[in-house]
């Protein structure tokens, strides 16, 4: 009898699952882009926070994500009738295989090396050289926005 119940009970929860479309965590390395294909045709996509991830709408049942800076969100699809198609958290990482930190006069400056050495904003840094960094890293966007 306990079985029963516990069949019982998983099958509840994944009738739950695919009822609202809930999908496993999205692992997404910062600057990087995954593609993910929709379960029905999207009217709308909200995503939570657009500091950590953004989206591209291909077509109603294609989105691409994009990680732009570690963190946790999370994004809903809806289809035309408001019903939630699709729904996941998203894990945005930062590759720190090619991170160097340098402490200079105890002070510390992160760089992200690969062939050349570029200057990578990191909690820690020194507070000049991160402020800088920032900046830097704005205006270079708004100038990829077209600003």
């Amino acid at each position: 009898m306990k079985f029963a119940g516990k069949l019982c009970a998983l099958s509840l929860a994944g009738a739950l699952m695919a009822l609202f479309a809930i999908a496993e965590p999205l692992t997404i390395k910062a600057d990087t882009t995954v593609p993910v294909k929709l379960r029905g045709k999207a009217g709308s996509v909200v995503l939570g926070n657009q500091r950590i991830a953004d989206v591209a709408v291909h077509n109603e049942s294609l989105i691409f994500i994009t990680g732009r800076t570690a963190g946790t969100t999370n994004i809903m699809a809806f289809n035309e009738n408001g019903d939630q198609i699709y729904a996941a958290d998203i894990i945005v990482t930062v590759d720190t295989s090619n991170l160097v930190t340098v402490n200079r006069s105890g002070e510390d400056f992160t760089y992200d090396c690969d062939i050349d050495c570029t200057p990578v904003p990191s909690l820690g840094n020194e507070r000049g050289f991160f402020s800088g960094t920032v900046s830097q890293e704005s205006i270079l966007n708004k100038r990829a926005e077209g600003w």
